[in-house]
């Protein structure tokens, strides 16, 4: 009886995992494509917003997602950034490439259309290494990548930028 209980709560578990596994998939699916938009990058805190325009391709592989593109400002200012995400269960982790170039790393999860992330930069930035990520996606046509600071001196969060793309 015990072994008959104990397989059928593997089971059950087994099947749950892969539920939510294909129910990721599917989020990632979603948000595949090509986005473009615009949107406002604040390099420092306490400094001037920065207007920006940016593409992206964004390209789901099963429970995986890379999304990569261009950020340009000031007319003649161009930035490449990307990001590797993965998806396993509830967990979602990967690496964020900024316009400094260097890698830093991603951890979060999702709720509802919206993949939150705490973010470890792979340097100082505004005083620390932390910060949060999102990436939310508006209905079948919208996304929106947003990252807020805390800044040190008044302890707030702060947008450092936020970036509206569309189909």
């Amino acid at each position: 009886m015990k072994t008959v209980l104990a397989a059928a709560i593997g089971l059950f578990v087994s099947m749950l995992s892969q539920a939510a596994l294909a129910d990721e998939s599917g989020f990632l699916k979603s948000i595949g494509g090509t986005w473009s938009g615009r949107g406002i990058v604040i390099t420092r805190i306490g400094s001037s917003p920065v207007n920006v325009t940016c593409k992206f391709a964004s390209k789901p592989s099963g429970t995986a997602l890379s999304m990569s593109g261009q950020c340009r400002g000031l007319l003649v200012v161009r930035r490449a950034v990307s990001a590797d995400i993965r998806a396993t269960g509830a967990h979602y982790g990967g690496t964020y490439i900024g316009p400094s170039g260097r890698p830093s790393s991603l951890s979060g999860t999702r709720k509802g259309g919206t993949i939150s992330f705490a973010v470890r930069w792979s340097r100082e930035i505004n005083g620390d290494r932390s910060a949060a990520m999102t990436i939310e996606k508006i209905g079948t046509h919208g996304l929106r990548l947003r990252t807020t600071d805390k800044d040190l001196k008044t302890g707030r969060n702060v947008v450092t930028s936020d970036i509206r793309l569309s189909r």
